[in-house]
């Protein structure tokens, strides 16, 4: 009598294996699963940084479109152009200040 329930135990443990198999390994299981949904909340937060990224070009593309102040500063900034009526003061950065070196132009040119 031991020998048979020792063996219908055997045979209800391979049976319950078997049936628990593809659950946790087959093509849907929950393995895939976790991984597919680390991969989801990692989509999820690349999209809110090209999100915050779209909504800042945007700003930046009407801004453009409706203001001279950017285009201004653009100009200024990535350009170093002066307008025509103004004086253009530079001076050396922090580290290199050893006296009052400090450069002016004539309006409509820049001096190094």
């Amino acid at each position: 009598m031991t020998n048979v329930l020792n063996r219908l135990s055997l045979v209800l443990l391979v049976l319950i294996v078997a049936i628990q198999y593809p659950l946790w390994f087959g093509r849907g299981g929950w393995f895939k699963v976790w991984e597919l949904d680390a991969r989801v909340s990692a989509q999820r937060e690349s999209n809110k940084k090209l999100e915050a990224r779209n909504s800042a070009l945007d700003a930046e593309v009407r801004d453009l479109k409706h203001g001279l102040d950017a285009i201004e500063e653009r100009a200024r900034v990535e350009l170093g152009m002066v307008r025509n009526d103004e004086v253009f003061y530079q001076s050396p950065p922090a580290a290199s200040l050893q006296g009052s070196a400090v450069a002016t132009t004539e309006p409509g040119r820049l001096k190094p």
